[in-house]
């Protein structure tokens, strides 16, 4: 992670405070002085602040399940941020692994480690994201062939990813990805003249939605390592 944040997730100072210290050449890293705050630093490297080491908390890893009409922000914008609901210290160091639109609801998950985020969000570890999917018009069979072979968005020169469509009842769908393309889902439909009218994710690799909307919990350590195998 970069020194600044490292510094902040070691002590109580705040990013400015943090940034300053490693400017004014407080910090060393492997006994050389680094004031440079945005260089990458591992969990090997001996860090002193003054003379101190440092030791960074624990990285910290939630399942929460979105309510319409929130943002995955850490402030509040056009639409309230999520991180209303969540009550633990510290959320500014919090990220979304995989933000989800403010008429989403749904399945997100919150952590400040951004190596594990990087396994969710990256399409190269195909990372698989489960929506339930309400449409305005009828989803005709035939179409799970082509959302097999992949859809070609406005825009986009290639393909999308390979993706699974289970048919629940002629205007509802579970549709399986294993990408992030801005409003991927809602475009993908698009595509084949159908529209998105209710949009919510259910599962994000092995891990299932089971608390209530605007709530949330600690993942447990097996799901959390699920994301590295």
């Amino acid at each position: 992670m970069r020194l600044d944040k490292f510094v902040c997730k070691s002590t109580e100072l705040s990013k400015e405070e943090a940034i300053q210290k490693i400017h004014a050449g407080e910090v060393l890293v492997n006994d050389t002085t680094v004031t440079n705050e945005a260089t990458q630093v591992h969990e090997n490297n001996r860090i002193l602040l003054n003379g101190q080491a440092l030791t960074a908390r624990p990285f910290r890893y939630l399942l929460m399940h979105k309510p319409a009409d929130t943002i995955c922000s850490n402030i509040d914008e056009l639409y309230p941020s999520l991180f209303n609901y969540v009550d633990v210290e510290k959320k500014t160091e919090l990220h979304i692994a995989g933000r989800l639109d403010a008429d989403t609801t749904g399945l997100v998950l919150v952590t400040d480690d951004g190596r594990w985020s990087y396994n969710i969000t990256t399409p190269n570890k195909r990372c698989k994201k489960v929506y339930r999917v309400g449409l305005s018009r009828a989803f005709a069979d035939d179409l799970t062939l082509v959302f097999e072979k992949g859809i070609q968005l406005q825009g986009e020169d290639q393909l999308t990813s390979p993706a699974k469509v289970e048919i629940v009842s002629a205007k509802e769908v579970l549709l399986t990805i294993t990408e992030g393309k801005f409003h991927q889902v809602k475009r993908m439909f698009a595509a084949v003249g159908n529209r998105v009218v209710t949009l919510h994710r259910e599962q994000i690799g092995e891990v299932c939605l089971d608390v209530e909307s605007g709530q949330w919990r600690y993942l447990t350590q097996e799901e959390v390592l699920s994301f590295n195998r």
